[in-house]
């Protein structure tokens, strides 16, 4: 679903289409630069901040362009170490974007590695049955300007509580493309949005730092391995046959793991990188020793890492984790085989922090109206 603004983000140029826009006003093309250094390096939230460019020329980019493309409406932070923030778009619709800390020994939580995990749609098609995401339906994608933009309110919050030089234009360690929605279903807009994030006069964040991760959209998939580019991919796999996995993901129907796994070789073997394998243990259905034996099979033959992810309980939703104790024999199966695999601790529960739930009982609330 496409959503047309009023005003492209500002956020949503690179250095050519600024540039060219530019050249159409009658304004010289180095100012391009000059703008995107006040975005990514400055952090402009207002017009007359760029105190290096002309009024006329602040005016004609105030008409032309929405430098805000979303507003912070909540803040949340968890009792371990992820914060979550919803954010309202200019149509008023809510998105969320998460940091999750890594803390370190010797060095304060201010210091700690963050990943920040970014939406790329406003709800998602495609009817995971334990996700709050697509609870709602799919509203719609995500600009490039917005998907940027997440980041930007990100670098403002971290600049505000971080004691890491300013100097450093991104404030973080990984972005992992796994919020809202299904990024491949947001195809153009998100590489485009990593174009810039990647790029040296926009964030420079190096794309073997960023991880794109698809419930597995096969011809998306393929196309991804025959672009110029240098970040990760994870597969959202949460079952190791495809009857498990049609379950409770309505994507294996049209592409089960027969089209799927190949297409993921293919995209490692082009681009000389391990994929990892997303996998939700719940409880009861996909947790058994059947599952681990064949998931361990899977990514023994991709050379694949492995991400174990308990469940995080939905609202609404009947799944449940299995006991820490099912989970580390899950585990062991993987690891006996040699196997390269993680197993996630629980991070956000008391934040609503996963994919989606927070911004749904948002919306709920907005539906509800106040008490009486």
């Amino acid at each position: 679903m496409k959503f047309t603004p009023a005003k492209p983000s500002l956020h949503g140029e690179t250095l050519d289409s600024l540039g060219t826009r530019l050249a159409e006003a009658g304004e010289p093309a180095y100012r391009a630069r000059q703008i995107l250094d006040w975005l990514y390096k400055k952090r402009a939230t207002r017009w007359d901040q760029m105190t290096n460019l002309s009024r006329p020329l602040r005016a004609w980019l105030a008409d032309a362009f929405e430098l805000e493309p979303t507003a912070l409406v909540l803040d949340r932070q968890s009792e371990d170490v992820t914060d979550k923030l919803l954010l309202e778009l200019r149509d008023h619709s809510l998105i969320e974007t998460v940091i999750i800390r890594a803390p370190q020994e010797g060095v304060g939580l201010d210091q700690s590695r963050k990943t920040i995990c970014i939406s790329t749609q406003v709800g998602c098609a495609m009817g995971c049955v334990f996700c709050a995401s697509g609870l709602d339906g799919l509203k719609r994608d995500l600009s490039a300007g917005e998907i940027v933009h997440q980041l930007i309110q990100v670098c403002r919050r971290e600049d505000a509580h971080t004691s890491r030089a300013r100097a450093e234009l991104a404030s973080f360690d990984n972005i992992v493309v796994m919020g809202m929605g299904e990024p491949l279903h947001n195809y153009d807009n998100l590489l485009r949005a990593i174009t810039i994030l990647n790029a040296e006069w926009g964030l420079g964040f190096g794309a073997r730092r960023i991880t794109l991760s698809t419930s597995g959209l096969v011809p998306r998939i393929l196309q991804l391995a025959a672009e110029p580019v240098g970040f990760r991919l994870a597969i959202s796999l949460h079952g190791a046959t495809n009857a498990v996995r049609e379950r409770i993901m309505p994507i294996n129907k049209r592409w089960p793991l027969e089209e799927l796994l190949p297409a993921v070789q293919t995209f490692s073997e082009k681009h000389g990188r391990m994929v990892t394998l997303e996998f939700i243990l719940i409880e009861g259905v996909n947790d058994t020793p059947d599952q681990a034996a064949r998931l361990r099979d899977i990514a023994s033959g991709l050379h694949a890492h492995v991400n174990l992810i308990p469940y995080n309980t939905v609202d609404g939703l009947p799944w449940k984790r299995p006991s820490l104790a099912h989970q580390q024999e899950f585990l062991a199966v993987l690891q006996d085989r040699g196997v390269s695999v993680t197993l996630r601790r629980e991070k956000g529960h008391d934040i609503d922090a996963a994919c989606g739930q927070l911004r749904l009982k948002t919306e709920q609330d907005r539906t509800a109206g106040p008490a009486a």
